[in-house]
């Protein structure tokens, strides 16, 4: 599976690595209307959202997220805790 985040990053890291650009450039992703991406402050901001709930796979969510963290992040309490 590919997400935004990796097919613009694939695009860009070339852009990023040579420092070609004429000037410094923000950019940022988020899920959702809520700004946790700081959309609202960046040069180029790219909105998706979630067309169906996202799945969760909570064995791997326990390994690379801190769980309290990423609860308390979103304003909208759309990530709860299961266990």
């Amino acid at each position: 599976r590919f997400s935004m985040v990796k097919a613009v990053a694939d695009e860009l890291f070339e852009e990023f690595q040579t420092m070609a650009l004429p000037a410094k450039v923000r950019v940022s992703m988020a899920c959702c209307l809520n700004m946790c991406g700081a959309v609202h402050c960046s040069d180029i901001a790219l909105l998706g959202y979630h067309r169906k709930p996202p799945i969760i796979d909570h064995d791997v969510i326990s390994q690379v997220c801190e769980i309290p963290l990423a609860i308390t992040s979103c304003p909208v309490g759309a990530i709860s805790r299961t266990k």
